[in-house]
Order: C-alpha cells, then sequence, then structure tokens
C-alpha cells in the first residue's frame, strides 16, 4: 500500500484501508486470509538469508599471483528480471583477501534464486552464469584471470557466517510461533507484516544490487558483465626502486595520494617480500607487486596529512 499526501490525507488512507479489510474479513474469510499470507509470505521470502550454490576457483595472474575464489548465491531478495530483453540483477558482496600458502581472494555473486535454478537446467546457462561472475571481477577489482577454472567444494571463509556478512544479511532472531492467519483479528496481523516489512530499512548492505548489460545479439539468460558498479578507487600511486651510490638497488619506495584519507588509521596496509596490498574501505584499493623482492621486516609508512599522501619505504633483499 502506497500512502502520499499530508498528514490529514495519509490518515484517511489508512483508515480506508482499514475498512477495507474488515469488509474483507467479514464478507470474504477466504480472500482476507490470502491476501494477508501472501503479504507475510512476500515479507518472509525478503529476509531469508542467500544460499551457496556452488564455487568457482581460478588462477589470479595479475597485479598480483593467487587464487580466486567466488561463490555463486541464491537469494530471494535479489529482484528476477522480468523480461529476456531487460537487464539482470545480481548482488555483489565485498571481495575478501587473505593469506594461506599463498594470497588469494574470495567475491560472493548472488542471483535470483528462480534465475539460478533455471540457469543450472542447462551446462550452457551456467557456464554464462560463470563468466558473468569472472568478468566481473576482472573489470571491477582489476583482474587478469586465468581463462580456465574449476568449480570445487568450497573457499577459503566459506562458513554461512562470513558469506552473510560480505553480501550484507544480518540473521534476525525468529518470532514467536505464527498463529494460524485464519484466527487472528486484522490489526495483529497487519502488526506482524509491519515487522516483516520494517527490517528493510534496518539493512546497512555490505554489497550493492547492480545490472548486468544484455546483449541483443545473444540469446542467453545471462550476459556476460559490463557496469557502472561502484568500487572503491584505485588512487594514483609511483611506485619506484632507488638504488645507492654506486647504483646497486637499495630499497623500493611506494608513494600513494589519498586525498580523501584524512588518517593514518584509516589506511589498511599488508605488505609481503612480493607485494603490497593497501586498503581503505569502501574508498580506496590497491594491489601492486614489488618489482624486486623485499624485507618486509624493514618496511616503513608515513602520511602526510597536508599533502593526504602516504609514503611506503622498505629494504630490497
Amino acid at each position: 500500500m502506497s500512502l502520499t499526501g499530508g498528514t490529514e490525507d495519509v490518515l484517511q488512507q489508512v483508515n480506508q484501508f482499514w475498512s477495507m479489510l474488515d469488509d474483507l474479513s467479514q464478507n470474504d474469510p477466504e480472500a482476507y486470509r490470502k491476501l494477508i499470507e501472501k503479504q507475510m509470505k512476500e515479507g518472509a521470502e525478503y529476509n531469508s538469508p542467500p544460499e551457496l550454490d556452488s564455487c568457482l576457483c581460478t588462477e589470479i595472474l595479475e597485479p598480483v599471483k593467487g587464487l580466486l575464489y567466488i561463490n555463486i548465491c541464491s537469494w530471494k531478495r535479489v529482484p528476477a528480471r522480468q523480461d529476456s530483453s531487460k537487464q539482470l540483477p545480481v548482488c555483489v558482496g565485498k571481495l575478501e583477501t587473505g593469506t594461506n600458502e599463498g594470497w588469494y581472494a574470495v567475491l560472493d555473486v548472488a542471483l535470483n534464486t528462480s534465475v539460478l535454478q533455471e540457469s543450472k537446467k542447462d551446462k550452457t546457462e551456467m557456464n554464462q552464469v560463470y563468466m558473468l561472475a569472472l568478468s566481473f571481477a576482472q573489470q571491477q577489482h582489476g583482474f587478469r584471470l586465468s581463462h580456465q577454472y574449476t568449480v570445487v567444494s568450497h573457499s577459503p571463509k566459506s562458513n554461512l557466517d562470513d558469506l552473510h556478512h560480505r553480501l550484507g544479511f544480518r540473521q534476525r532472531p525468529n518470532t514467536a510461533k505464527q498463529q494460524d492467519t485464519a484466527s487472528q483479528t486484522s490489526a495483529a496481523l497487519l502488526q506482524q507484516i509491519s515487522s516483516l516489512r520494517s527490517k528493510k530499512e534496518d539493512e546497512e548492505p555490505a554489497a550493492q544490487i547492480i545490472c548486468t548489460p544484455v546483449d541483443h545479439k545473444k540469446k542467453g539468460l545471462i550476459q556476460v558483465i559490463s557496469t557502472t558498479y561502484e568500487q572503491p578507487q584505485k588512487p594514483e600511486y609511483q611506485l619506484e626502486v632507488k638504488t645507492d651510490t654506486a647504483g646497486a638497488p637499495r630499497n623500493v619506495e611506494l608513494t600513494v595520494e589519498l586525498p580523501k584519507v584524512y588518517s593514518m588509521s584509516e589506511c589498511q596496509l599488508r605488505i609481503s617480500k612480493d607485494d603490497v596490498l593497501l586498503e581503505v574501505e569502501d574508498v580506496y584499493y590497491l594491489l601492486l607487486e614489488f618489482p624486486k623482492a623485499v624485507d618486509e621486516d624493514t618496511a616503513a609508512a608515513i602520511f602526510n596529512k597536508k599533502k593526504r599522501r602516504l609514503t611506503l619505504k622498505v629494504d630490497i633483499l
């Protein structure tokens, strides 16, 4: 129900709605029951969690070598595409990285449950889903990926809590057992519906719903993604190898321009002998491979608040 106008108009519309429900409950109890159950079902489906369907693994070739895991999920909250000529909505979680006998990244991609189930009926359609996810990772995170991938049983950090957190889903505590709708008053049922719907307003999703453009030359259910989905920016930087007086390589110096950062505490730096990762949550993301192996224990970073510039120096091995 959509309410518009001033306070008096809204109150009038509410009263009309109450009268309609009262009349419906008295004159057509079966239609009343179906209406209420439909509203409650929609609210419950909206608040159902994403479910892991399958997991891809492929090799990251650039900017740093490692493995990329993509969790393909089904989620009723993601809208279904209404028409084959329209864009396909998908929900993508935040990229998470880690190390375990090598560097890796994990990305979650959720599609509407019915869309994913339909795709699984055809290997070609399911392969397009996988290609969509891989293409997204390349375009939005700057990865150059291997042309081959495998379907694996699970990814690192793939328990439900981690997956829900990255996709922005928060599990709500179960309410008391619901009464049979036929025996409830319209006021009680509306309160129950309102409780389900109001949860939408509390969500602060880590993920964003995007839409993949359709290539009208193809008739596949899902097309390879090309989107304006907003991800953390890649900041301007300069990476140099400094030499000593004899011309021998001495250290590596990285200078990064961070005009949206006000303090070093906002920055997360991860350094290994081969690469460096700089993250400012939701603002900047920079992953670079060092031109030469370095001694990470010698790393020193300074943030110039006036120039909004981060300078990292680390000795070469």
